[in-house]
């Protein structure tokens, strides 16, 4: 097939052989620039006249030469290719790395502690390293929050998004200007149902707004929320790290908040909190569940001083015993909490998909900053994902995921329990796609995570979570992407490093080791400290 070749040529109007080695000299030069990337293929000589405005016989003998310097490269049968040339990647990425005039940046997105939180999922060096030294053997992952798309019903999937697609052939969708958009009508439909059953949220078609993710959620409830310089933001400590980047982006002062046995500690948020950040039903990382007590106060508190609330309901349909587990969002409480779900746990994260369910004070503004970003998510995508829930198979694959995890986290506890009592105690959760396991006797748990990367195992110690300064080290072992055997021999290479290492006492004097903060190098002390969104 042939591909688009646009290239601005300057060739002499004399034929012969200053034609042939001026055509050379200019894709020369453009392989070199890299405007003709590696792996592209080149017109073919019988359609020189049309691409070059040379003879074929011509073209022929210009990619004989390049031949013969190595730039391109023949395949039989198939045509002409640009070569990987050994350097030209780097002579061109070194022209870019040369000193020039310096450009004004916002200097927010270049900040150590901002550049970790948001690339909380990037993988460090070391696992890079780990997985070169041992490319034949596949990585344990027990980091959490990843599920395990390989059990996802792509082929039914595959059918919906056909038929969807077939739909729209039949009937194309009119133009409409996308202004006012906040997500397709049967997409919300099917989410207000969903909710309703598993989450026990009532709310209207209009409540709800649908984003390209939790993330985005986020992003949007900070832009309309926060007002920069003035607001304050409190965030779970430990928390999810992404969470608290767009409220700091967007202006907000972050104050972080202790979590115990009943979740976040209401009565240490300070009295001048406007927009509260929590996951009640299953509180990443720790998992503990807010408590009836707790989702009270948390709620008065809110009223009492003009606040609301964010719940981040990540993982909720994923539990094993017990009562259901209401969302703190409900018909009481809507004209303050702003329900964020995703798709992400439940079916596939590559989708994209997430929503936020909003009292309808806010909608006018979320859905404006929604316009202002990306104007909407992809409506065949949307349409796909509203026939997946409403036709039962989302009720399906999370029934089935279920027992699949069930098994998985028995797995997770059994090892911890008979191989890793010792060293470690897992924290009661009875949901989610992770648990919890603290230390026992402190120790340097970011150099085992380190230690085990060189094993092929990937493991989250529990400080990498914390904004302030960490009140406890552990483990949080996620068993989403995790299959029981992978499960068995990253808690054994665990068992072997902790065996290894030296135990770390608590420090005394100025308190833990490496406080982390959205400020620098900053001082605070533990929960319900502010810690401005800018650097001083």
């Amino acid at each position: 097939m042939d591909q688009l070749f646009e290239i601005d040529l300057e060739l002499p109007s004399a034929g012969g052989h200053s034609l042939s080695e001026s055509l050379c000299r200019q894709l020369r030069r453009a392989i070199i620039a890299g405007r003709i990337p590696a792996g592209a293929r080149l017109p073919a000589t019988r359609r020189a006249a049309r691409f070059f405005g040379v003879s074929r016989n011509t073209a022929a003998a210009v990619y004989e030469q390049l031949l013969s310097e190595g730039y391109v490269v023949t395949r039989q049968g198939s045509g002409t290719y640009v070569a990987e040339v050994p350097g030209l990647r780097s002579q061109a990425a070194a022209r870019y790395r040369r000193p020039t005039q310096t450009y004004p940046l916002n200097e927010f997105w270049l900040r150590p502690e901002i550049v970790r939180d948001i690339g909380f999922w990037r993988e460090p060096p070391e696992a890079h390293r780990a997985a070169a030294r041992s490319p034949g053997t596949p990585a344990v992952e027990l980091r959490p929050g990843l599920v395990d798309s390989r059990l996802f019903p792509f082929e039914i999937f595959r059918q919906v998004c056909a038929r969807r697609l077939r739909g729209l052939e039949r009937n194309p969708a009119s133009y409409k200007s996308p202004q006012g958009h906040q997500g397709n009508f049967h997409l919300r439909a099917a989410i207000t149902r969903y909710i309703a059953l598993t989450r026990a949220v009532a709310c209207g078609t209009a409540e709800v707004l649908v984003t390209s993710g939790a993330q985005q959620a986020f992003d949007l409830l900070a832009r309309v929320l926060v007002t920069p310089g003035k607001t304050t933001v409190a965030v779970e400590d430990p928390g999810y790290p992404p969470m608290r980047v767009p409220m700091a982006a967007a202006g907000a002062r972050i104050v972080p908040v202790g979590v115990d046995a009943e979740g976040l500690s209401v009565e240490q948020l300070p009295s001048d909190v406007q927009v509260i950040c929590v996951s009640p039903s299953h509180q990443f990382p720790l998992g503990v569940m807010l408590s009836p007590r707790r989702r009270k106060a948390l709620i008065a508190f809110a009223r009492r001083h003009n606040a609301v609330v964010i719940e981040d309901d990540y993982d909720g349909e994923f539990r094993f015993s017990g009562s259901p587990v209401e969302a703190l969002r409900t018909a009481d409480s809507a004209d303050v909490v702003f329900y964020v779900g995703t798709f992400s746990k439940c079916m596939l994260p590559t989708l994209r998909l997430g929503f936020v369910v909003a009292p309808p004070w806010a909608l006018p503004a979320l859905v404006a900053a929604k316009n202002s970003l990306d104007w909407h998510c992809a409506v065949p995508m949307q349409l796909a994902v509203a026939s997946f829930i409403a036709d039962g198979h989302l009720a399906r694959h999370v029934r089935k995921m279920r027992e699949i995890y069930r098994a998985r986290r028995e797995c997770v506890l059994s090892l911890l329990n008979e191989h890793l009592h010792e060293w470690l105690e897992p924290l009661p959760s009875f949901c989610g796609m992770h648990v919890a396991a603290i230390a026992r006797v402190p120790r340097d748990l970011d150099a085992v995570a380190r230690a085990l990367l060189s094993r092929q195992v990937k493991l989250h110690a529990l400080s990498r979570y914390y904004l302030g300064p960490a009140a406890r080290s552990g483990f949080i072992i996620g068993y989403g992407a995790a299959e029981p055997g992978e499960i068995s021999r990253g808690l054994a290479a665990l068992r072997a490093v902790l065996a290894d290492a030296d135990p770390v006492r608590e420090p005394t004097g100025n308190g833990p080791r490496s406080p982390r903060t959205l400020s620098g190098p900053i001082p605070f002390g533990r929960s319900g400290t502010s810690i401005p969104a800018s650097a001083e």
